[in-house]
This record gives structure tokens, C-alpha cells and sequence, in this order.
């Protein structure tokens, strides 16, 4: 695809990484470049489609570090893709997945369950943070049992679709959820790709869309602390007794607040993972719930 791109380049010391990647991971949806020094700066690089808002993105790194060095070059015509076959590297998660691009799909580790990711600007290549951490957990739970084949599922704000191939690559059957119409395209399309598409439907929507009384075995939702503060009552009472919750896309000091909005509405405490500046929450085992919904006093 040949389009109009902004290149954002800087350097930073290791003393200022962790700062950098929660800032990009925030600011950029699709990943960036990093290649480390002897001294341990890391360079940083990226493309953006939307030149405004990359220009954004670059003045707000200027005020953040003044001394990073960055500079921004406007190509009139670049192909996204090839753009990323120069950087893209495979990732490995938990020990059990891989993610490729499909020009390296032939090139996995055959001890690992490729998951095949295009490349979208929009949605993201699963070079998140968040992203490796929740296919960990997942792994996990898979070899302890707490997931199996043949288990529903559902992954809310599924995006790209990486969480719920990775769950149907393990045997389970699922819905991913979407409020992004394009988001689902991209997801149905990757599902294609995996040949999970029997076992892993995408749909427009919310949690507010699942009907009432439909429950899930497994839910899974990488998002945004808020946004997961918010739905808390409306996954809760989604969960089959006796299932597994997986939040992420929480930095490590929003935590507390997501905890307590679940615990509060009956679940125990959660088991903490923690990746750097972003953290994941599990639930397994839940129990029943005399009335799902509803608060502790």
C-alpha cells in the first residue's frame, strides 16, 4: 500500500526507556523500531499516516526530552509494508505462541504456535508490551489447566484479533468483540490467515451487545484501565462460574483502581503480572455469584 508517511527518529539513555515505551504505547497504536548502542541508548523510529498528529507526537516527544535528538522526515511516497519487513521481528510469548508477519510465516520456530499478523497502521502488529504479556498469561493458564479445548470465549476489544486466534490456536471457540467496524475487518482477515475462522467469529460491538444471560467461559480484554473500570459490571456477570479473566493494558500503579472495581462487585483478588510498566490481571476458578452485578458495601 503506498502512502504519504511521517518518519518520527530519536534516541534516548537507558535511564529514560521504561518512560518512553509507556509514552508510545500510548501515542502510537501500531509499534515502532528500536535498536540498542553498546552504551545502551536506544534509537527509536517509527511511521505515522496522519502527519498532524505525528507532528503532535514529535513536539510532545521534544518537551518530554529535550536532548533526544529527533527528527522528522516526510516521504511523498512509501509502501507501508515494506517499510515494516525492514523491522519487523518475530515475538515470542510465554513460550508456546510466536508472531509473524506472513513474509516469515515459513520461518517459526516449530516448538511455538505461530499467530500471523498483517501489519495495519490502524491496528497494531503485536509489538505492544501489553500485547507478549497477555499471550504469556494465556500459555500459562493453558498448561495449568485453567483453560482448555473445547472452552467458550470472549476477546473484548479483540483489534487485530491476536488474543483470540491465540485462544482458538489453543482449541477454544470464541467471539471478538470490536466497537471499531474496521478493527473487525482487520481481526476477520487475520482470522482467515490462521485458519481459526471456524472457531473464532468477530462481530461489531461492545460488551453492552452480548446478549443478557450469555455467559463466557473465558473473557479476555486488553485495553485501557478506564475503559475496563467502567465495563466492570458488565463482564462480571458475563463469566461463567468457574472461568478465567484476563484484563490488561493497565500500567502498574493503575492497578489498585481496577482491582478494587472488581472486587468489589464480588471476585476475588486477582493473581498480578507484571511486564515492565504494564501489568495484567487473573481471575481463575471464579466462583458463583449470588447476585452478579452487584456491589459490596
Amino acid at each position: 500500500m503506498t502512502m504519504s508517511l511521517l518518519k518520527i527518529e530519536f534516541s534516548l539513555p537507558a535511564a529514560d526507556y521504561d518512560e518512553a515505551v509507556v509514552f508510545l504505547s500510548g501515542a502510537i497504536q501500531h509499534g515502532w523500531e528500536e535498536s540498542q548502542a553498546v552504551n545502551g541508548t536506544t534509537h527509536f523510529s517509527t511511521y505515522l499516516e496522519n502527519h498532524e498528529a505525528g507532528h503532535d507526537v514529535a513536539r510532545r516527544i521534544k518537551e518530554l526530552w529535550p536532548d533526544s535528538g529527533i527528527r522528522t522526515e516526510e516521504s511523498e511516497s512509501q509502501d507501508w509494508g515494506q517499510n515494516w519487513r525492514e523491522f519487523f521481528t518475530p515475538i515470542e510469548c510465554g513460550g508456546r505462541f510466536e508472531i509473524l508477519p506472513p513474509w516469515l510465516s515459513e520461518e517459526g520456530h516449530g516448538d511455538l504456535t505461530p499467530i500471523i499478523i498483517e501489519p495495519k497502521m490502524a491496528f497494531g502488529t503485536g509489538h505492544h508490551p501489553t500485547t507478549a504479556l497477555c499471550l504469556a498469561c494465556l500459555a500459562d493458564l493453558f498448561r495449568a489447566g485453567h483453560l482448555a479445548v473445547g472452552m467458550d470465549f470472549l476477546d473484548l476489544g479483540t483489534g487485530s484479533g491476536i488474543l483470540g486466534i491465540g485462544l482458538a490456536k489453543l482449541g477454544l471457540t470464541g467471539l471478538g468483540l470490536d466497537i471499531d467496524p474496521q478493527a473487525t475487518s482487520c481481526a476477520e482477515e487475520n482470522a482467515q490467515v490462521n485458519n481459526v475462522a471456524d472457531t473464532f467469529r468477530v462481530a461489531v460491538g461492545g460488551i453492552n451487545t452480548v446478549p443478557e444471560g450469555t455467559s463466557f467461559q473465558v473473557i479476555v480484554a486488553n485495553i485501557l484501565s478506564k475503559p475496563l473500570i467502567f465495563m466492570a459490571p458488565d463482564i462480571v456477570r458475563r463469566i461463567t462460574p468457574g472461568g478465567c479473566l484476563a484484563l490488561s493494558g493497565i500500567l502498574v500503579e493503575q492497578a489498585p483502581d481496577v482491582i478494587r472495581a472488581y472486587v468489589r462487585l464480588g471476585l476475588p483478588e486477582p493473581e498480578l503480572r507484571v511486564e515492565g510498566e504494564w501489568c495484567a490481571l487473573l481471575w481463575t476458578q471464579l466462583p458463583a455469584l449470588a447476585a452478579p452485578g452487584t456491589q459490596r458495601a
